[in-house]
């Protein structure tokens, strides 16, 4: 979970507190994520990368959730990315760097803290949105390429492929080429912040800054791996809700509040 933004779109509704952590309706946005991948035997644990700013109040969180009896809740790590200001904060690819090799210089005073690396296939979700559909059927198509997925879905409005990634993909939804933020679109297949990367390309992540990918936004990465290693598209089978600002919050909380 990328979960290391400072959310200066919200105002002072997050100005000392995480946007993933904020409520909608009787549950949080991050809990509401986890509620479903829990579910999902495939995954065997959560690691959530914050700041400093904000990293006491995920572990306390953490360590709630855990509290709760549920045989199907995962184990939680929380690293501390170190930044305290939106001015320096790493970006989000290279927070999931820190995710992947490990964190020296988190705390690891007790279980929902200890760093460790990981060698495995890994979900990568951006931790605030809500979606009407479950991550299963995502990670089952992983399993049946073998290979590194994203997310994709049909965007027809030329402004918002203009502000996201955008992919052109074969006959059997292989990843042809991946656009950032293009001024001319080569499909309509936008990319949503849900990736899953296979454990083959790990060493290519661990890499990927002595190569000039970019870090501030999660689809650099898979900017970056398209050209590097085979990547597919999972259509998204539902919608999702992007909390981006204080408008986007409100409308979540009249869309999903009574759920």
């Amino acid at each position: 979970m990328i979960a290391a933004g400072y959310a200066t779109r919200l105002g002072e509704l997050t100005k000392n507190f995480p946007k993933p952590l904020l409520k909608v309706g009787n549950n949080t946005i991050l809990d509401r994520l986890l509620d479903d991948i829990d579910q999902i035997e495939d995954i065997d644990e959560h690691v959530v990368v914050t700041n400093h700013k904000f990293a006491p109040i995920f572990e306390k969180w953490a360590c709630e959730r855990m509290a709760l009896q549920d045989k199907n809740k995962k184990p939680i790590r929380i690293i501390d990315d170190g930044t305290s200001t939106n001015e320096t904060r790493l970006g989000a690819v290279r927070d999931l760097l820190l995710a992947i090799s490990g964190n020296p210089d988190g705390c690891a005073s007790d279980s929902v803290n200890k760093q460790t690396a990981i060698d495995d296939d890994i979900l990568v979700i951006a931790a605030d949105n809500i979606l009407n559909f479950s991550f299963q059927g995502f990670v089952d198509y992983a399993k049946d390429k073998q290979s590194s997925v994203i997310m994709c879905h049909q965007e027809p409005e030329l402004k918002k492929l203009q502000r996201t990634g955008v992919i052109a993909v074969d006959k059997d939804m292989k990843v042809l080429e991946m656009q950032e933020k293009p001024e001319k679109p080569v499909s309509n297949w936008a990319v949503p912040p849900f990736y899953i990367y296979n454990k083959k390309d790990i060493p290519l992540i661990l890499d990927c800054m002595n190569h000039g990918c970019g870090f501030d936004a999660p689809g650099n990465l898979a900017h970056y791996l398209v050209g590097q290693t085979t990547i597919y598209a999972w259509p998204m089978p539902g919608t999702r809700f992007d909390i981006g600002s204080l408008d986007s919050y409100k409308e979540a909380q009249r869309v999903y509040g009574g759920e």
